[in-house]
């Protein structure tokens, strides 16, 4: 399992609840049910925010 900063895991655990709440949505404007999405969302936030969050995979 990967290691991310606090900020990032943070992030992470907001979009969670977001998700788990049904008011997630994606880039397209749906909703999003898959936790690997939600997780993905998270950390692109976290990015954004300037945390230490490794680069995505290409």
């Amino acid at each position: 399992m990967a290691k991310y900063s606090e900020k990032a895991s943070e992030k992470v655990e907001k979009v969670m609840h977001e998700m788990k709440a049904g008011k997630l949505k994606s880039g397209s404007g749906k909703k999003v049910t898959s936790k690997k999405q939600a997780i993905a969302i998270g950390l692109s936030e976290a990015r954004k925010a300037g945390a230490k969050v490794p680069k995505k995979k290409t």
